[in-house]
């Protein structure tokens, strides 16, 4: 096969050359990115939680009024929750992993440093917690009984001794040796004490800026002494649902002056926090499909025009003994030309994409795999989309070049 007669053919096309060649470039760089975003969500949204999602339970519960004695009632609905048949262990907190709906607090090492070291989320905790989530201790102790302390909610915690998770104590300490250390948590007035270490437990958010130290929580054991507060409840496997609606009916056979604001399984939890996500998801593979179709209709259409406008031609080359599997390479050759210029040309446009985003979105650089990933596919497309084309091309008559048509 020469490639004189295929590029003067080409110049002859130059505007429907040009049109493919630039729609294969835009479909690459958009698939590109939107399968490295589609790829980084479904990371995102599959890394675990650290806790039991599959047996346990939240309810959001507010008190009506303004009751004074809002600690006894906490201790009376713990009681009665955990004595449940079915119930594994409950406790009381500001915010639970999947909520998103919580607090974060800045993290320094020293009374005279300037910028957070780190930020954390913070859990409200008791000696009931870690049993409760399914929380794998690796260092230190739990809290006990007499560690939890009530605690307003409104100001910084007071100097009390902390579980924080791995991944906190990797960035406050990347040497190691947290367990024993004392950090500051929100107020260089007082310090606190690490004094034990989870493998993991995620913060109650996702995405954003904090998706990137969403592993940095840490449990503080006070008793959140306001109107408001979660019950989180884990039970025995296949009891849950049971245990969900025994555990709402009891609370308010105790005090009927309150309002379960939400109750959920933390697998429900997980579905709502990534609902986002997932739409994202979606939408970028009906875009990335969709530009693949148009792409490939488009090359089939180009390529049929030209195989309509070279019959005659087509015809000679066949009465001079030119084979059908001739034609078919010629055609086949000609379009793997062009999307090899709009695969080249499309690779930069991918980076460069990114390269912005990564600028002014909350998006991580492109792997380099997905280019080529994608520079393999544009061209089998191509491939595939001038094949049906180059056949009915193949199909034309000798008997052709005698006509005047």
């Amino acid at each position: 096969m020469q490639l004189p007669p295929l590029l003067s053919a080409m110049r002859r096309n130059m505007v429907g050359v040009i049109v493919i060649s630039i729609q294969m470039a835009l479909t690459l760089a958009i698939m590109c990115n939107g399968l490295f975003i589609i790829h980084d969500y479904a990371e995102i949204t599959r890394q675990p939680s650290g806790v039991d999602e599959a047996d346990t339970f939240a309810m959001r519960n507010l008190w009506v009024g303004h009751p004074t004695d809002l600690a006894a009632r906490m201790q009376t609905d713990l009681a009665m929750l955990r004595s449940l048949p079915g119930v594994v262990d409950a406790y009381a907190t500001n915010a639970y992993p999947l909520a998103n709906n919580g607090t974060t607090d800045d993290i320094v090492l020293t009374k005279d440093q300037v910028s957070p070291t780190t930020q954390a989320a913070v859990y409200y905790a008791d000696d009931h917690t870690i049993h409760t989530l399914s929380l794998k201790l690796i260092a230190g102790r739990n809290f006990s009984a007499a560690d939890v302390v009530d605690y307003g909610g409104w100001q910084a915690l007071p100097p009390v001794g902390v579980i924080i998770t791995r991944d906190l104590a990797d960035k406050l300490f990347p040497g190691g040796g947290a367990l024993g250390r004392s950090i500051y948590i929100d107020s260089k007035d007082y310090s606190n004490l690490i004094i034990g270490i989870v493998d993991r437990l995620q913060m109650p958010f996702v995405g954003g800026s904090l998706r990137q130290i969403n592993g940095n929580s840490f449990l503080a054991p006070v008793r959140n002494i306001v109107p408001y507060s979660n019950y989180v409840v884990r039970v025995e496997p296949g009891r849950l649902n049971s245990v969900m609606q025994t555990a709402q009916r009891k609370l308010f056979e105790i005090n009927r002056a309150r309002v379960m604001v939400k109750v959920q399984t933390l697998a429900e939890a997980r579905i709502d926090v990534y609902r986002g996500q997932r739409g994202v998801e979606v939408t970028l593979g009906i875009v990335c499909s969709a530009m693949l179709l148009v792409t490939a209709f488009g090359i089939v259409g180009l390529t049929s025009y030209w195989v309509t406008q070279r019959r005659r031609q087509i015809g000679i080359r066949r009465a001079l003994g030119a084979t059908k599997s001739a034609i078919v390479r010629h055609f086949q050759t000609e379009n793997l030309i062009i999307a090899s210029a709009g695969t080249v040309l499309g690779m930069f446009l991918a980076i460069t994409l990114n390269l912005w985003m990564v600028s002014n979105f909350e998006v991580k650089r492109l792997n380099m795999v997905y280019p080529l990933i994608g520079a393999v596919v544009v061209l089998v497309l191509g491939q595939l989309a001038a094949l049906w084309p180059s056949l009915r091309a193949a199909s034309v008559p000798p008997a052709l070049a005698t006509r005047g048509v």
